[in-house]
């Protein structure tokens, strides 16, 4: 503020100190009152909490057919489908000649294939997918 004088700066100054006062007040009464319904009700009216997670254990998600077993059920299932769609695909490149593992991923690469998440094919995931489909 350009045009402030000592007499603006002065008032300014004093409303600025009770406004922090009020805040210092209503924060100390808050805290007090939340400490007294911790006392009262326990730890923000909940029992209180000794140990994290489910407590009936990963057996009840086993049970519910939730959690990680479900989902790496169905990431099997995915693949193996994937790998099933895939299998005239790999014969008819393994018919033409190709059998490294190598050569197989370059072959699908020059076909604009992509792997189950979008990327390249490498020796190891056209390994991976072969033995997928003898199993």
């Amino acid at each position: 503020m350009p045009e402030a004088n000592d007499l603006t700066i002065g008032v300014l100054a004093v409303v600025a100190q009770a406004e922090a006062q009020a805040i210092s007040r209503r924060t100390r009464d808050a805290l007090q009152m939340a400490r007294k319904r911790m006392e009262e009700r326990g730890q923000r009216g909940h029992p209180e909490v000794r140990r994290l997670g489910n407590p009936n254990g990963a057996a009840a998600l086993k049970r519910a057919g939730k959690g990680n077993h479900a989902a790496s059920a169905k990431v099997r299932k995915n693949a193996d489908q994937r790998a099933k769609d895939l299998a005239p695909v790999l014969k008819n490149i393994q018919q033409a000649g190709v059998v490294t593992l190598s050569a197989i991923a370059d072959e699908l690469n020059s076909r604009e294939m992509m792997t189950a998440r979008g990327g390249r094919w490498h020796a190891s995931s056209v390994a991976n997918l072969l033995r997928r489909l003898q199993d």
